[in-house]
């Protein structure tokens, strides 16, 4: 009985191996061939109108982990205007993101603020940006100390309620986005 176990698990497995590597063959050469026949894929571009300037080295990339954008009704609708919260998650750690629009490291306590130089409107979500950094505070080594400028690109949700409201309610509306921040 032991050999006859042997023996059937020497075939499933030499079996199992067998259509691993013919598997593997046939997607390697479709791979192949999609490559060589198509356009290959390249990597999604930033729009041009809110590039920031040039000769501007990325500092780094911060994914928005959980943020809301909170609007406040009044005449009856919610504004457009809104205020972050948000906490993003980067190669320098943790950021804050919050109302200014300000942005703060976690570790080190630097500090930055910025205004909206250019906008990209998309439909569904809130619009990408370019915002130039106006003032810095905190840690003068920190991880924001040396940043000029931030985009906010490949945002989702956001967008302001629709329909009527009662004056002074606010909503807090979840959204994602990535912050890329740079230096001039």
């Amino acid at each position: 009985m032991p050999r006859t176990r042997t023996r059937v698990r020497a075939v499933t497995l030499t079996a199992a191996a067998t259509m691993l590597v013919a598997v593997g063959a046939v997607s390697y050469n479709a791979s192949a061939a999609e490559l060589a026949g198509g356009p290959r894929p390249r990597p999604v571009a930033s729009p041009s109108v809110i590039d920031p300037p040039a000769g501007a080295v990325r500092l780094g990339s911060y994914r928005v982990t959980r943020g809301t954008q909170t609007y406040t009704c009044t005449g009856g609708v919610f504004t457009g205007a809104s205020v972050p919260e948000a906490k993003l998650a980067g190669p320098g750690g943790l950021l804050h993101h919050f109302k200014g629009p300000s942005w703060q490291s976690v570790r080190d306590g630097s500090l930055v603020t910025a205004t909206k130089t250019a906008e990209r409107a998309r439909t569904g979500t809130i619009a990408e940006l370019l915002l130039t950094i106006n003032s810095h505070s905190g840690a003068t080594d920190g991880l924001l100390a040396g940043a000029t400028h931030i985009q906010r690109l490949y945002t989702s949700g956001g967008v302001a309620p629709a329909g009527a409201c009662t004056d002074g309610t606010t909503k807090a509306v979840p959204y994602g986005a990535l912050y890329v921040f740079w230096r001039k």
